[in-house]
């Protein structure tokens, strides 16, 4: 038995019941926001986010400052200071606030509240490791001076602890947490490129390696790292 729709009388009524609310759910195209990544024409701080942006085939502006731009550019940003996420023309300062926004976008941040803190504590701590990391690149010592800190000082101090917890943590999961999360895109954006230019340096951590390659091979993101712009840092 068919109804005046062609559908059986019983998905006919369901669907007069149900129509108006599905009329009233915007679509997930209308409800994303319109988004612009201001940065210079570096990986640097803004990274992480186009790695999140591009796992999630998220839809953005990627807007890149060239240094000698900067003075003038500066001017027009809201706080003065990059990155800065436009959201729909509003700014959101910050490169941490914006990665954690984009995870939440791109289904990268776990539902479990201990899960998601965890998660927050490593790419926090992994932040912190680059901040040290680029104190000693943009500082005034001669190239010998600063690959001898990084070897003598950052790497043995700064780097191999989290190496070590990392690599303990991994060695019997597939993921820093119960899925795939930010945290694991940080662990490859960092360490996938350590590996990339000093594989020795990470021998001894296996599972840090394996979960870095592995990211790195998941479609959206290995599209994004073999056509990213090349950049000094």
């Amino acid at each position: 038995m068919e109804g005046r729709g062609g559908l059986h009388p019983a998905i006919e009524e369901v669907t007069r019941i149900l129509s108006p609310f599905c009329a009233s759910l915007p679509s997930y195209a209308a409800i994303m926001p319109e988004l612009k990544l201001v940065y210079f024409n570096a990986r640097g701080r803004a990274e992480l986010a186009r790695w999140i942006l591009a796992y999630g085939n998220i839809a953005y502006t990627d807007e890149r400052i060239e240094m000698d731009d900067w003075p003038e550019k500066k001017k027009t940003i809201p706080t003065g200071k990059v990155p800065v996420l436009m959201v729909d023309g509003k700014p959101l300062p910050q490169s941490m606030a914006i990665a954690r926004y984009l995870a939440r976008l791109a289904n990268l941040v776990p539902e479990d509240p201990l899960e998601a803190a965890y998660c927050d504590a490593l790419t926090d701590t992994l932040s912190d490791v680059a901040t040290e990391g680029y104190k000693i690149m943009f500082s005034s010592k001669t190239e010998d001076e600063k690959k001898q800190e990084y070897r003598e000082q950052f790497f043995p101090n700064i780097m191999k602890p989290v190496l070590e917890r990392l690599e303990k943590r991994l060695s019997n999961r597939e993921w820093f947490a119960s899925q795939l999360t930010w945290a694991d895109l940080m662990i490859s954006m960092v360490f996938g490129e350590v590996h990339k230019r000093k594989p020795e340096m990470l021998q001894p951590y296996p599972s840090v390696v394996a979960l870095s390659l592995k990211v790195r091979g998941l479609p959206n993101v290995k599209k994004w790292v073999e056509s990213a712009p090349e950049t000094q840092f």
